[in-house]
């Protein structure tokens, strides 16, 4: 038997499957997500609320974490990020914006051991600090780089 027919065979019983179970009531992804959801950091609109939002009010400035973005982005709609941390047992990478309309980026829980890297594309309104805050061991810490943009991303 053909291989390809096969694959394609077993995807569609699987799609079928998940699909009766949704129309069923059985399976409800939103629920699953909405535990998760931080809305109260992500819908901040000022640094404090974010920093507090992730728990990183008090973090301490780490050596051991690098923010990777370019220092000047021709546009803000889309600047890559990378946040690298060097720290033993990361659990957690968010990212900021300090100067857009809602500085909370993007909030990653990384588990089983994960490498403590993240990467992205953000969209930043205006020049600031691109901000790491990173929680390992129960302790929490920051980097930051501040990236220079040219043509506004959020509105501008």
């Amino acid at each position: 038997m053909n291989n390809e027919r096969r694959r394609i065979l077993k995807g569609a019983g699987a799609a079928s499957v998940v699909t009766v179970a949704m129309a069923a009531g059985l399976l409800k992804p939103g629920a699953a997500w909405a535990a998760a959801w931080n809305k109260a950091a992500f819908e901040a609109k000022d640094m404090a609320g974010a920093l507090g939002g992730v728990g990183g009010a008090g973090a301490t400035a780490s050596g051991q974490i690098t923010v990777k973005a370019p220092d000047i982005a021709e546009n803000g709609a889309v600047v890559p990020v990378e946040i690298i941390s060097a720290i033993p047992g990361t659990e957690r990478i968010a990212i900021i914006a300090e100067k857009n309309g809602f500085p909370l980026i993007a909030d990653f829980g990384l588990m089983n051991g994960a490498e403590g890297y993240v990467s992205t594309r953000i969209k930043m309104g205006a020049t600031s600090n691109v901000i790491a805050i990173v929680t390992a061991g129960g302790k929490t810490y920051k980097a930051h780089k501040e990236v220079k943009v040219t043509i506004g991303g959020c509105g501008g």
